[in-house]
């Protein structure tokens, strides 16, 4: 496992058998029997970030789904899923990814990655899958997380209920024609049945929203209201930002009544680190040049893939001198590792001391040759 990772980080091109083999000792077969063979990711990547995991940071567990493009007949798991990048269902792979965001330092790391399986049964839905993925891989995330937030698809009945039974607060966000009732709180009749709604929530008129405060620009209003399609009691956020001639609104919700609304607008705003997350893997460690077909090859290579974004990720921030505004750029670390790999290559070819060579002052420019700020 450490020849694969280490040769992944340097690798240039596709993530491909072929490419891997390029770049080490190893045949492309070997790589490919690797694949195939069962591995804990979810606990290799637990244990490699334990301690972040122990500093006193703000944490929260975030998932989200992402497309991955992939033809053939006979590949597990084809079939049409949401590409946002296109704003179309296409014929393709997806996969769900279960992850934890530092707030204060606004970057997420993964967890586990699961392809979304074919469903197994006609009353089974792809809600399901997630679910299914989020009670299985639960017990990595910390003691010290208690939010789940995730975006509008998300906020179902049955997934708000799913999170809230394995003891997490989910954050997500609402339509804004969702049907919410206000929470009666007059003087209630003598004799029979108590009064328990006071309207619906209509945000033509907001009087009725309690206002919080301004933050960045955006003005905040928040009340605890019923929520007809989740079937129980909430707090709402809503969210009014000018933009010229525009007013652009959003409705975010929370499970857990007592939470403030500034930090349900942190937490939701640090939840779009999942996708830079979903970005860099693409971009950088080949999430999507997966060449097997197989159930167990493809779920190796998405978690590994995602493996190796949270090692430069960690190795970054071990080496960064001041956390505040730093800004991670993989393509910098990608050079620098391929730098790296190709001097001690050199080394061994013309049999010098790779040693000597690292512990020689002009070594660290060498390394950081072609290197770009992010």
């Amino acid at each position: 496992m450490k020849v694969l990772l280490t040769t992944w980080m340097c690798l240039r091109g596709k993530a491909t058998f072929r490419n891997l083999s390029r770049y080490s000792q190893l045949n492309e077969k070997t790589y490919a029997r690797w694949f195939r063979r069962p591995f804990d990711f979810v606990e290799f990547n637990r244990l490699c970030l334990a301690d972040l995991l122990a500093q006193r940071t703000r944490l929260i567990a975030v998932m989200d789904c992402s497309f991955s493009e992939k033809s053939g007949r006979h590949t597990y798991g084809l079939d049409k899923f949401y590409n946002s990048t296109h704003d179309r269902a296409q014929k393709g792979l997806e996969i769900s990814t279960l992850a934890f965001v530092d707030v204060e330092y606004a970057t997420a790391y993964s967890f586990s990655t699961r392809q979304t399986p074919p469903p197994e049964h006609p009353d089974e839905t792809r809600v399901d899958g997630y679910l299914q993925h989020l009670r299985e891989d639960r017990h990595a995330l910390p003691d010290t997380i208690d939010y789940l937030v995730t975006d509008g698809y998300y906020s179902k009945k049955k997934f708000t209920d799913g999170v809230v039974d394995i003891g997490l607060h989910q954050i997500g966000k609402l339509r804004h024609d969702a049907n919410l009732r206000y929470l009666y709180q007059g003087p209630q009749k003598p004799r029979g049945r108590r009064r328990q709604y006071d309207g619906k929530v209509q945000f033509d008129d907001l009087s009725r929203l309690k206002w919080v405060r301004e933050m960045e620009g955006v003005y905040i209003y928040t009340t605890v209201v019923h929520s007809v399609g989740l079937k129980r009691t909430i707090r709402i956020t809503y969210l009014l930002k000018p933009d010229g001639h525009r007013l652009q609104t959003a409705l975010l919700f929370s499970t857990d009544t007592e939470l403030s609304a500034e930090q349900m607008y942190r937490y939701y705003k640090a939840r779009f680190q999942i996708e830079f997350l979903f970005r860099d893997a693409k971009q950088f460690t080949g999430l999507s040049d997966c060449q097997a077909r197989s159930k167990e090859a493809l779920h190796f290579h998405f978690n590994a893939a995602m493996t190796v974004l949270n090692l430069l990720k960690l190795e970054d921030r071990q080496q960064a001198s001041n956390s505040q505004g730093h800004v991670i750029s993989i393509m910098s670390w990608k050079i620098r590792k391929f730098n790296a790999h190709l001097l001690q290559r050199f080394s061994e070819k013309l049999g010098l001391d790779f040693s000597l060579i690292k512990s020689h002052p002009a070594y660290e420019t060498l390394q950081n040759y072609g290197a770009t700020a992010a």
